[in-house]
């Protein structure tokens, strides 16, 4: 029976080779020579499923969904929440300024959650925009217009500064649809 060490060696080479991060003669040469030549029969214990990157990946896998269903739920509750609409409202942007302090710390670690986060701070801002635009000045729709160019404008400089293609695109294609609306309503 393996110790402990050579449990988590195993099953990094398992891993390595079930997801080809080396040649597969390489896998079976290291399980050789760290099973000691003796032949594989503990299945069970010994699984590129109990690898530390496959425990990791997993990890962020389930903080992605997470983050995703958290930023649905919060929108949802911002245009849902009638009552104390301004509670709601500065609850959202609350929680959006730490998602985008989070998200950016994260990113200078390469971490993949960081881009989520970007997305999700990005989306409830812009959810938060609207909502005080229709709630509190729906007689004046350039005021909704205008907090909408401004969001448009910061993901483009965002996208800019960082080197965010994805919110640059959004930007442009904002700030494109935004024009496009203004000529068809106004003129």
């Amino acid at each position: 029976m393996p110790n402990p060490r050579q449990k988590i060696i195993l099953n990094e080479i398992l891993f390595w080779k079930q997801n080809k991060l080396l040649p597969e003669h390489y896998c079976d040469f290291l399980m050789t020579l760290y099973s000691e030549g003796n032949e594989l029969e503990l299945e069970d214990e010994i699984s590129p499923k109990k690898s530390l990157k496959a425990k990791e990946k997993n990890k962020k896998i389930l903080s992605s969904i997470l983050a995703a269903v958290f930023t649905i739920a919060l929108i949802a509750i911002l245009f849902l929440a009638s009552n104390l609409t301004w509670l709601v409202a500065i609850m959202v942007g609350f929680v959006a300024i730490l998602l985008f302090i989070f998200a950016f710390r994260l990113a200078k670690k390469e971490d993949v959650l960081a881009p989520i986060l970007q997305v999700s701070s990005a989306l409830l801002f812009f959810g938060l925009c609207v909502k005080v635009g229709t709630e509190y000045f729906s007689e004046q729709p350039f005021i909704l217009l205008g907090l909408l160019t401004a969001n448009c404008i910061l993901w483009l400089l965002t996208g800019f500064k960082f080197k965010l293609l994805y919110f640059t695109i959004s930007g442009i294609v904002g700030l494109l649809v935004l024009i496009g609306y203004f000529a068809i309503s106004f003129f």
